[in-house]
Order: C-alpha cells, then structure tokens, then sequence
C-alpha cells in the first residue's frame, strides 16, 4: 500500500518487496501470538492473503490469477525494533507464532472490491482496499513467480495498509476481510 509505505518513511518501491516466513510462525484462528524477548516493539499488520491452487511458474498477472485457489485473512506480526535494525525482514517477521492465518478459504472473491480491517481490543487501528496498493494482488503472484516456483497450498501476504501499530501482552488482535471473515488472536 502506498500510504503504509508514507507512514513508515519508505519510497514507494519499484518492485514488489519479498520475504519469507518459516512455517513454525503460522499459526490458526484463536491460536497465541507469542511476543518474543528480543523485541520490545512487535506490531500488527493485517493483510489479504492469496491461496495459491496450482504450480506457478513464470507467470503474467492474468495467468496468475486462473491459479489462485482462494483468499484468506493474515496478520504479519513484525518486531518492528528488529525490522528497523536489520536490512533483511527474516528474524523480524520470522518468530514463530508471527503468521496467524485464516479463519478459512474463500474461493469466491474479487480481491480488489474488499477491505482489510485490524482491530486491537476492540477499537479500529487499520482500515484499507486492495484497490489502493501500488502492485495488485495478481501482479504481486507474478513477480514472486518469476522468482520461485509457487505451488498449491502457499500463502501469499500481499501488504499492510497503514496504521500499523504495536500490539502487547494481553491484546486481542483480529484482521477482518470483507468476504472472508474474521481472524482473532490473543498475544501473550
């Protein structure tokens, strides 16, 4: 999203920017948010997630599009002082417990005519539209095709809009997309 990348100070990138989360930091709806000790400042980053439903390789944004299994709420918990420090994202959004996920699939869904919501106990921190992300769902599935081979089953977390934001020991955060549902989870 281009107003999350304003907030954080950042140029708005030329490409899409790339990571990757272990599978120890997925976690499912209800499911606790571990906040680690090496990290005094972990935010909430909620974000509209794409199902990928078939082997993907190389592929232009249409093609990407016909291999989309579904969509799904996410939440890249970020240790935002690691972030900050490093040049790479790995340790600050690799922790286990740091990829809720869910509550479910959605296969019928216009990705870019939903919204992306995340509330912390309650009260609204984030609200944004696929719509208004500097690359598309369909063109971020191309990019990452073109440099891995993505096959069914994979997660894709397409961005945070702005309002990111730290969430604590006690909270409850929840990410809700329209058509989807809601994922809640506590943080301990």
């Amino acid at each position: 999203y281009v107003a999350h990348a304003k907030e954080m100070g950042w140029e708005v990138p030329k490409e899409p920017l790339i990571f990757l989360k272990p599978s120890t930091s997925v976690i499912g709806p209800g499911d606790e948010i571990r906040c680690p000790p090496q990290s005094k400042e972990v935010h909430h980053e909620a974000e509209l997630g794409v199902v990928v439903g078939r082997p993907l390789t190389r592929v232009s944004p249409s093609e990407a599009r016909l291999g989309v299994l579904g969509w799904t709420c996410v939440n890249d918990v970020t240790a935002r002082d690691i972030q900050r420090e490093e040049k790479q994202f790995t340790r600050a959004k690799g922790f286990d417990t740091f990829c809720p996920i869910g509550p479910w699939i959605e296969t019928n869904l216009d990705p870019l005519e939903v919204s992306v919501v995340c509330r912390v106990n309650g009260a609204e921190r984030q609200r944004g539209y696929p719509r208004d992300m500097a690359f598309d769902p369909f063109a971020v599935l191309s990019y990452v095709s073109h440099v891995m081979t993505l096959l069914p089953g994979d997660v894709i977390a397409t961005g945070t809009p702005e309002g990111v934001g730290p969430i604590q020991r006690g909270d409850w955060v929840e990410v809700e997309v329209t058509g989807i549902g809601v994922l809640k989870n506590p943080v301990v």
